[in-house]
């Protein structure tokens, strides 16, 4: 009778299962991704931020994943016609504070990108990473984007850019960014080295018993939130300049993780290297 239980159990218990999976494979993306917007409304409603937006970071001995998700006032078909199209991606990615230079590749779905320290360096001082530009077909409400680069400075590796969304409303959007990255001993010792000397008063978003996280987890937290508003900054402005002060203004709201220099130096800085972009890596290596 116990065995005959226990099967029965069992067998029950495999059948949940396979429903749950097979009700998981039936949802669409976009139906997925509007489920997290269920169940994030009570974070994207009240949170530091100040704004529908919830960050979420994870640190493994081998990676490091920083996630976002959030509610932007822009149409969706507005949305995915922005970052649906490589060409754009180098004026996103340049407003970023690390970034140096972005070039597309002798294909369109190859951005060359250098990134490097917060102040005006030249290339040869900056390391290079090649990302290879994804996007997924789907329908009119859905969209997924990624940047995956094999290889990054200190030993980094699988670097992996992904951005989806889907609409809300008729002037709403709901996106969830992830940004990551493989590391080894050379890439920790030297991140190690940074958070200990000028990175040593640096901290995340997250809060652990009321503190905010600080170490490599902030770090991955500090740069997922400058790409997030890197895509905001772009699709709120049409000209450079004005991307440029959205995402200084935008970053500026959060002193105590993001301020690194003044709006004048930051402007400048962007400035030089957005017209150095411009023009094909090549030229620049024959320059120098």
């Amino acid at each position: 009778m116990r065995k005959h239980y226990q099967r029965a159990s069992k067998a029950w218990l495999l059948a949940i299962l396979l429903l749950l999976a097979a009700v998981a494979a039936a949802q669409t993306p976009a139906e997925a991704l509007l489920g997290h917007y269920q169940s994030l409304t009570s974070q994207l409603e009240h949170n530091q931020f100040g704004q529908p937006l919830v960050l979420a970071s994870t640190q493994t001995d081998k990676e490091l994943k920083g996630e976002i998700y959030a509610v932007v006032d822009h149409p969706f078909s507005e949305f995915k016609a922005g970052v649906s199209d490589p060409g754009n991606w180098c004026d996103i990615l340049i407003l970023h504070l690390n970034i140096k230079y972005c070039h597309q590749g002798t294909k369109a779905d190859q951005l060359v990108v250098f990134i490097g320290r917060k102040f005006d360096q030249p290339l040869s001082d900056a390391h290079e990473l090649d990302f290879a530009w994804h996007t997924l077909a789907g329908d009119d409400g859905y969209s997924h984007v990624s940047l995956v680069a094999a290889n990054g400075p200190l030993g980094t590796h699988d670097y992996r850019i992904n951005l989806e969304s889907a609409p809300l409303d008729a002037g709403h959007t709901f996106v969830h960014l992830s940004y990551a990255y493989g590391y080894g001993l050379t890439a920790k010792l030297a991140l190690q080295t940074y958070l200990n000397t000028l990175g040593s008063d640096k901290v995340g978003f997250t809060t652990v018993d009321g503190v905010p996280v600080g170490g490599i987890r902030g770090l991955v937290e500090r740069n997922t939130i400058r790409y997030y508003f890197a895509i905001e900054s772009w699709l709120s402005a049409p000209q450079p300049e004005g991307r440029m002060r959205n995402w200084f203004t935008a970053t500026e709201r959060y002193p105590r993780q993001l301020h690194e220099m003044e709006a004048d130096e930051y402007i400048t800085m962007k400035r030089n290297e957005y017209r150095r972009q411009q023009k094909p890596l090549d030229t620049h290596a024959a320059a120098s």
